[in-house]
């Protein structure tokens, strides 16, 4: 079988009840993988010059500009200098490298690109980087740093990255808060600290200036902070129906979420979570006043949700406005149907044909892609079969 449907029982540890999802079942839906490009280093993000030709960030490799009708691949040349080098090939659990790839909402006619990256300071480490870039022909010119999320740590993990443009024009960013046990947390947990740049998801101009309708946290918060309690978000979408923005957030042991980003909100991380701490002796602290931001949807297992996105195309109509989420561990695909803002039904694609998949999107004509995070990295097309044999 193809697909299945699993109906998850969703806990209620340090979260209010979150609504069963009803069980759904898809008659003219048969999705099929077709691979189109192969041989890329971790690809971790994939942006839409036009329908056939994108730009592809791979994490442990370059910035690519691919065809994939010809399948031509070439080195985007003038990639900032500060790049941390991925370690790998030493140790697996290194997370550094090159993230998101986005263009501007007005690229055709400024040729503005954005990326995120685990830039390095010599001496000190590294940390999360968001720069904006003129793209001509094949090289980057005009380079300026909008969100340098220091300070610079020997942690090689927990980078964040995301990035989207809203239906406002601001770019809105996730940053992860670095650390990989929870014992190493400072008496202010990072996450909460908004006097620290780790743990947040920002709202930015596309200049890097500051919208003066952010949220206020206060007049020691670093400036741009839209929502706190962050610990590794990766995945943030726009939903076009609606105009909000969701995001993926991986947990410890278990954990992982998906949220509504509000503004103002604090998602709890580490006061709160859905699953477990790696620290099994960690017990956090009490934040007198706190209040917090409960997920629309967790699983009771790892999934280490990554590059989520809405579909909006017409090659299955059943999934149309659907949520479609890639996940690292175990090598799931999911779909979710939202209404009004929860989510009302679950579906695991692909369970027989698992692979680490890092993001899912959609091109300027509606077809599906996902990219798979591997060393022979893929990108590769979503069709369904159904329609391919009417």
């Amino acid at each position: 079988m193809n697909r299945v449907i699993l109906l998850l029982l969703l806990g209620t540890l340090s979260c209010s009840k979150v609504e069963k999802p009803i069980q759904t079942i898809s008659s003219k839906t048969s999705p099929v993988k077709e691979t189109i490009i192969d041989s890329l280093n971790h690809p971790w993000s994939i942006a839409f010059l036009s329908e056939d030709e994108v730009l592809v960030s791979e994490k442990d490799g370059d910035l690519l500009k691919v065809n994939l009708i010809s399948k031509k691949k070439e080195i985007i040349k003038g990639f900032p200098k500060d790049l941390t080098d991925s370690l790998r090939v030493v140790y697996r659990g290194d997370n550094s490298g090159i993230f998101e790839v986005v263009l501007d909402p007005d690229f055709n006619s400024n040729k503005h690109i954005y990326l995120s990256y685990a830039a390095k300071q010599k001496g000190k480490g590294s940390a999360t980087k968001v720069v904006r870039a003129v793209l001509e022909n094949d090289s980057l010119i005009n380079i300026k740093t909008l969100l340098e999320a220091g300070p610079f740590t020997r942690e090689y993990f927990h980078y964040g990255g995301g990035m989207t443009f809203g239906p406002d024009h601001k770019l809105y960013i996730t940053m992860g808060e670095r650390l990989f046990k929870e014992i190493d947390e400072p008496k202010m947990p990072i996450a909460q600290d908004v006097r620290d740049k780790r743990g947040k998801i920002y709202r930015i101009n596309s200049d890097g200036s500051i919208p003066k309708d952010n949220p206020d946290f206060g007049v020691t918060a670093i400036p741009g902070i839209y929502a706190a309690g962050i610990r590794a978000a990766q995945g943030i979408t726009v939903q076009p129906e609606t105009g909000n923005i969701w995001f993926s957030e991986h947990g410890t042991r278990q954990g992982d979420e998906i949220n509504l980003l509000t503004p103002g909100a604090n998602y709890g991380w580490p006061i709160i979570t859905t699953g477990g701490y790696r620290s099994r002796d960690y017990v956090p602290p009490r934040l007198e006043g706190a209040s917090f931001t409960d997920p629309v949807w967790y699983w009771k297992h790892t999934v280490a949700p990554t590059g989520l996105m809405f579909y909006t195309g017409d090659e299955f109509p059943e999934w149309k406005n659907d949520l479609l989420v890639p996940g690292l561990s175990g090598g799931s695909l999911w779909r979710f149907r939202i209404e009004n803002k929860s989510i009302k039904s679950a579906e695991e694609l692909f369970v027989d044909d698992r692979v680490r998949s890092r993001k899912i999107a959609q091109s300027p004509n509606g077809k599906l892609y996902m990219l798979t995070d591997e060393d022979q990295g893929k990108i590769v097309r979503i069709k369904n079969s159904v329609t391919i044999h009417e």
